[in-house]
């Protein structure tokens, strides 16, 4: 073998420092899930679908964060009790997941209203 050049050296140890990452995550274990993450929102509306069977949906402004202005979604409810006593323009947090290709509310209870320039939790 030849003498190791400037790059190849490089080469070798970003090799080990990988090498070493990975055994210390392994050492670690498996990762323990992520605590739940609420959104802060306020109820636009609630819309079903025409027919008797049709999905339930509700329209939530979300509040704005990292410098992004509101944006409203509309999010599918599989339990109508979920929304018993929101009345639209109630502020809310909420979680949700993607659910069959849609996003599905899966909690939703009311807070108090965001005040400007304030911090909200």
């Amino acid at each position: 073998m030849g003498v190791l050049t400037m790059s190849r050296w490089r080469h070798v140890l970003w090799l080990w420092a990988v090498v070493c990452a990975g055994a210390a995550l392994a050492q670690a274990g498996p990762m323990a899930p992520a605590d739940t993450v609420y959104t802060r929102a306020r109820v636009v509306s609630v819309l079903q679908e025409p027919g008797s069977a049709g999905k339930l949906y509700v329209r939530l402004k979300l509040v704005p964060q990292w410098k992004l202005p509101f944006a409203t979604q509309a999010f599918r409810v599989t339990d109508r009790a979920l929304l018993d006593g929101i009345p639209e323009g109630a502020w809310v947090k909420f979680t949700a997941r993607r659910v069959e290709g849609e996003n599905t509310l899966t909690s939703i209870h009311v807070v108090e209203a965001c005040k400007r320039f304030q911090p909200c939790d």
